[in-house]
């Protein structure tokens, strides 16, 4: 494995430096032949924000492929998935610990990561420049 993850796509518009691409989230079943007859198959569009210095090469319309290093996949898993798990599990614990029922401590536990995605909101742009994405154009 090379390292990368890259998903193909096309440029959806273009603004600076800015280059927004439309890509086919596909789960690894949607290539099944009866994908169509089960649930569990799915496929969502998602536009991802690329930033380049040479924004003009592309073109509304043409096909690219947008790639990112594995680090920033799993970074991104990590603060999305991993630590709010952990904080989750981590006050349900003490709530319990504390006495109080486990209604109570599920609630506690949904409210304490309410902050926790408000300061990931707050850090977007911090977010954005750690975890970025390349564009070329598809050969």
């Amino acid at each position: 494995m090379d390292g990368n993850i890259t998903h193909s796509g096309i440029v959806d518009s273009i603004s600076g430096e800015m280059v927004k691409v439309r890509i086919t989230q596909s789960s690894a079943c949607n290539t099944c032949k009866v994908a169509s007859y089960c649930s569990s198959s799915e496929s969502k569009e998602k536009i991802i924000d690329v930033r380049c210095d040479n924004a003009s090469r592309f073109k509304v319309g043409q096909k690219v492929i947008v790639c990112t290093d594995t680090a920033n996949g799993a970074k991104a898993v990590i603060l999305a998935f991993a630590i709010p798990a952990v904080i989750l599990m981590a006050t349900i614990a003490c709530c319990i610990y504390a006495g109080l029922s486990e209604a109570l401590s599920a609630l506690a536990g949904i409210a304490i990561l309410v902050p926790y995605y408000l300061a990931i909101y707050l850090m977007n742009d911090t977010l954005k420049r750690e975890l970025s994405f390349t564009i070329k154009p598809e050969r």
